[in-house]
């Protein structure tokens, strides 16, 4: 049995000062990096995903085209365009994944499509899909955190445990695109069989 770490979308455009920034998001990607270093051990496997848009195209529908407005639901201002500054991991992460090296794998999602999940994405560097990795199963435990929780975190999360793994949610390393909301993400979290506590 094993644990998996997923570090879901420590990037610049979430964090405050980007193109879809969260409030909290930078001290979120702080309390990350400081937990990895002290627990990182306990894993034995820690991913961090990158939204990786392409910047030729709406993405599926993904980037609101001017003159539409986006919704901050389904349809989002141009973020997380591949190799652009805003995609870089926030500068906490970066620095941990420096510190890691290939223990730190990274995670590519949402290239020309729509893409929340991470198990939608791939990782870089072994090419293996995310959600292949998840359905083959032998996890003790996958802990959830990043940005945002009520987006990529959510979808994270419940994909994993859709696909029979046990999952908590560290609450305390997320932020939330629309904070009002958390109590319900958190009752529909409960009700799906994530487990929702703090680091």
């Amino acid at each position: 049995m094993s644990r998996l770490l997923i570090i879901v979308d420590a990037q610049n455009d979430f964090c405050e000062g980007g193109a879809l920034g969260v409030d909290g998001g930078a001290a979120v990607a702080g309390r990350i990096a400081a937990f990895v270093r002290e627990h990182g051990a306990q894993y034995d496997r820690i991913f961090a995903s990158q939204d990786w848009h392409r910047g030729d195209t709406d993405n599926g529908g993904h980037f609101a085209v001017p003159p539409a407005e986006p919704d901050f639901t389904d349809t989002w201002p141009v973020h997380c365009v591949a190799g652009t500054e805003g995609a870089a991991l926030h500068a906490e992460v970066a620095a941990l994944a420096e510190e890691l090296g290939e223990r730190l794998e990274i995670v590519h999602k949402g290239h020309g499509i729509p893409s929340y999940s991470v198990l939608e994405g791939t990782v870089v560097a072994t090419d293996e899909g995310v959600e292949h990795l998840i359905a083959a199963g032998g996890w003790d435990r996958i802990d959830v955190v990043g940005l945002a929780y009520d987006f990529c975190v959510r979808a994270t999360a419940l994909g994993a445990t859709e696909a029979g793994a046990p999952v908590r949610v560290l609450s305390d390393l997320t932020a939330a695109v629309h904070p009002a909301d958390i109590p319900a993400l958190e009752e529909e979290l409960r009700g799906a069989g994530v487990e929702v506590t703090a680091s």
